[in-house]
């Protein structure tokens, strides 16, 4: 018992460093997505060809190879970065990518009408976004993005190449070192825990939202 309380004690010190890479991930692919969507709609044609690249090459490539370059190759030319820096980098403009193509398809799933009684109504096209097409968005797009959240979180556990100490790479270390297969057991739990609390999050969100379209 006191070994399991050593060892779980141990691994919350790689949980920090995977909620780390997590939240920070989630709080800037987020934005940086939907300013990616704007980007990639919008009728200025090199910047939605600009923005269609982008996507195309993170999304047609492993996070894996990603994280690998921005870490070796980035200090060839001179860009050095701390560790944690390197994997919210790669981790950020990944999963930047996949929110956008996810906004993209929530945008689209808005009803023509709703841009044409915007118009008739007055309002711009950043007023009209705001106001009418994103918080329609946001309801269609809420089940996928709750999807990728859950992906970021397993995902996380990529850095290990970078010789983070995340919460897989110490379960590794101390089973490598006491041949003992509890620390995965251990690993498992906290990764189902975190989902398990995203999935609970994004159920009441999704309830929310279908509260106020009924009202």
């Amino acid at each position: 018992m006191e070994n399991i309380l050593h060892t779980t004690l141990l691994m919350l010190q790689g949980t920090k460093v995977t909620l780390t890479i997590f939240f920070v991930t989630l709080a800037l692919a987020l934005p940086i997505g939907l300013i990616v969507t704007l980007m990639r709609i919008s009728n200025i044609r090199p910047l939605s060809l600009f923005t269609e690249f982008y996507i195309w090459l993170m999304r047609g490539t492993p996070l894996m190879l990603q994280l690998l370059f921005v870490y070796f190759a980035l200090p060839m030319v001179g860009i050095m970065l701390p560790d944690i820096a390197a994997a919210l980098l790669a981790f950020s403009l990944n999963y930047a990518a996949y929110f956008a193509e996810i906004f993209r398809a929530g945008i689209n799933a808005v009803p023509k009408g709703q841009y044409e009684a915007a118009k008739a109504l007055g309002l711009n096209y950043p007023l009209m976004m705001r106001h009418v097409v994103l918080p329609q968005m946001v309801r269609v797009v809420l089940p996928p993005v709750a999807n990728e959240t859950i992906n970021l979180v397993k995902d996380t556990s990529l850095i290990y190449i970078l010789a983070m100490n995340d919460l897989l790479r110490v379960a590794r270390t101390i089973v490598q070192r006491e041949f003992d297969m509890t620390p995965f057991v251990i690993a498992a739990v906290f990764y189902l825990t975190m989902t398990f609390v995203l999935t609970w999050v994004f159920k009441k969100l999704e309830a929310r939202f279908a509260l106020a379209d009924v009202r």
